[in-house]
């Protein structure tokens, strides 16, 4: 097999995983409304909170995070043997992520990817990870807002991986992942402009 049709092949898969939408399947398990039918309207873990159902939220987010995480730990556990190394990897991972945001399953309506951006950094570098982690939950638990601890998590991860490796293709692919972030995240960055964004916990509007 050639190594073109390897990486298109890992590729592929990566972005049918990505695509796989976890709000849904959780807030059907849990027998809750299509998250796309209120608040945000989002397929994602915040929104599916606004339900008021933690449990549902909470598998909503493993399930995010960990397709992430599952993606760039193949690619990082086979791409050797097959003779691939970080060009499959940091493919894989923008795949996978952007399997997310433009999932095939939902017409390519996703989330905004914060929970699976956790996942394939956790992936690639677990300090940095947690570092982008910590960021998130930090300002997410003082202030309440997702969207601006999203925001301020993206802008520190591509910083902080520098720190870690210098500027390199690893770097590149971060900052992809991060603009992207900071894109789907730019209208409630206007929300939170004009004081009307929803803080964490908040419940859904009738």
């Amino acid at each position: 097999m050639s190594p073109a049709l390897i990486i298109l092949l890992a590729v592929v898969a990566a972005y049918l995983l990505g695509s796989i939408p976890f709000a849904i399947i959780s807030s059907r398990i849990f027998g809750l409304a299509d998250p796309r039918s209120y608040g945000s309207k989002n397929p994602g873990a915040t929104n599916v909170l606004r339900s008021g159902n933690k449990a549902a939220a909470i598998v909503t987010l493993l399930g995010d995070a960990s397709k992430g995480w599952l993606a760039v730990y193949l690619a990082q556990r086979y791409g050797t043997e097959y003779g691939q190394g970080n060009t499959l990897i940091g493919l894989v991972a923008l795949a996978v992520f952007f399997g997310h945001l433009y999932p095939v399953f939902l017409k390519f309506k996703g989330g905004k990817g914060v929970a699976t951006a956790a996942g394939v950094l956790l992936a690639l570098d677990l300090l940095l990870g947690l570092a982008t982690l910590g960021t998130w939950l930090f300002v997410a638990f003082t202030l309440r807002y997702s969207s601006l601890a999203a925001l301020l998590a993206a802008v520190a991860a591509p910083i902080v991986a520098a720190m870690f490796w210098g500027i390199d293709g690893r770097v590149l692919v971060v900052g992809v992942i991060a603009m992207a972030l900071i894109g789907k995240h730019w209208p409630n960055l206007q929300r939170l402009m004009a004081g009307s964004e929803p803080k964490l916990g908040a419940k859904k509007k009738a």
